[in-house]
């Protein structure tokens, strides 16, 4: 049976849902209908559903709460808090695990911060030392100057992040997802500063190795590591997705870029999440305000993209999906709704809408192991 946890928006963020939910499709292979079962844990807000790499363990983003939180699986369709929340950063929107287990990295969209935490060896999260923001805030800001200036917004592991452009005005640091790179380092995307951060890992947390800096007015979101290495980004505010490659001195610039759809109305739809097939041949970005699919060929080496498709996602406001065994769930944030769409294997392009389920404010798709 193919089941999937829910990631959703609670009242506190003007959602329905009371925690993490389950979905469950048919017996066999492929999934072709798909029913909300419940809530399995209760948690306010947990907008983003990670994986530990190989232990039933669960982590998710309690947006509203500025903490991230563990949940282990207690039964065939059931989770148990493994531990208290974890405090990171306001609006914490995005968590990322490493390939290990050593560790995990939480995003903040409202602050601007990057959060390191350890994980155990049962998967716990290791609590951040109590001193440490009264550490961050000294070593960025000293005693005398204002922490919430627009253009010094505190990160993680004592790293200020400034606006590359110096616009200043309302333009705010915004983390918004991260990815673990294969030779270790950390990659991270800051929607209001336009730019892809590199980490290193050290002893005492996250190290800035360099950035990329997007054009002015992007806002890189979301990113997918391809197969062949490359990084794609999705930006939300530019309707693009951004291609970067590694150089032979390990720094990451970017090689190409691409609409993510010629009909995508800049300033009305508004990118969430990317995706790609198992075999990296294609690229999924979802348009919020349209409410469409937006279908990208992957072409040359990973290094260039090509426009091929866009679909009605059948639902209001899709913020996740996702692609699973030859189809695509689409979670729509608005319309309370998920949908099920399948996919034409060798063009890439959705083939209409198989199926549609009724769920609380849905958020974030996480197949169950």
């Amino acid at each position: 049976m193919t089941r999937f946890w829910l990631g959703g928006y609670g009242p506190g963020m003007d959602g329905s849902a009371d925690g993490i939910g389950l979905l469950a499709g048919d017996a066999g292979r492929e999934a072709t209908t798909l029913a909300y079962r419940g809530v399995v844990a209760e948690a306010p807000s947990p907008s983003w559903l990670a994986q530990h790499p190989t232990l039933d363990v669960v982590y998710a983003a309690l947006e509203g709460d500025s903490a991230v939180q563990a949940f282990v699986r207690t039964g065939d369709g059931a989770l148990s808090p493994m531990g208290a929340p974890a405090a990171v950063g306001q609006y914490v929107c995005h968590v990322a695990v490493a390939a290990d287990g050593s560790a995990l990295v939480a995003s903040c969209y409202g602050d601007g911060r990057v959060v390191r935490l350890g994980l155990d060896a049962d998967g716990r999260i290791v609590p951040a030392r109590p001193d440490a923001a009264a550490e961050l805030r000294a070593a960025l800001f000293g005693d005398d100057t204002d922490p919430d200036a627009p253009t010094a917004t505190p990160l993680g592991d004592g790293v200020a992040a400034v606006d590359p452009y110096g616009v200043g005005g309302d333009r705010v640091s915004h983390a918004h997802a991260a990815v673990f790179l294969p030779d270790g380092r950390i990659a991270t995307t800051d929607l209001g500063f336009d730019l892809v951060r590199f980490w290193r890992q050290s002893g005492s947390g996250l190290v800035l190795d360099h950035e990329v800096v997007l054009p002015l007015g992007t806002g890189p979101r979301h990113m997918v590591l391809h197969p062949s290495g490359h990084l794609h980004v999705v930006t939300e505010y530019s309707c693009e997705v951004f291609t970067l490659a590694e150089a032979s001195d390990r720094t990451w610039s970017v090689v190409s870029s691409a609409l993510s759809s010629p009909i995508a109305q800049v300033g009305t739809d508004f990118p969430a999440e990317l995706a790609r097939t198992r075999d990296g041949h294609f690229l999924y970005t979802a348009l919020r305000g349209s409410n469409t699919i937006a279908v990208l060929r992957v072409r040359g080496g990973g290094e260039a993209l090509e426009s091929v498709a866009l679909a009605d996602a059948g639902v209001d406001w899709p913020r996740h999906h996702l692609v699973h065994e030859g189809k695509l769930l689409v979670a729509g944030q608005r319309s309370d709704t998920i949908t099920l769409l399948d996919l034409d294997e060798r063009t890439g392009a959705p083939l209409g809408i198989r199926h549609e389920a009724q769920v609380p404010t849905p958020t974030c798709f996480l197949p169950v192991r």
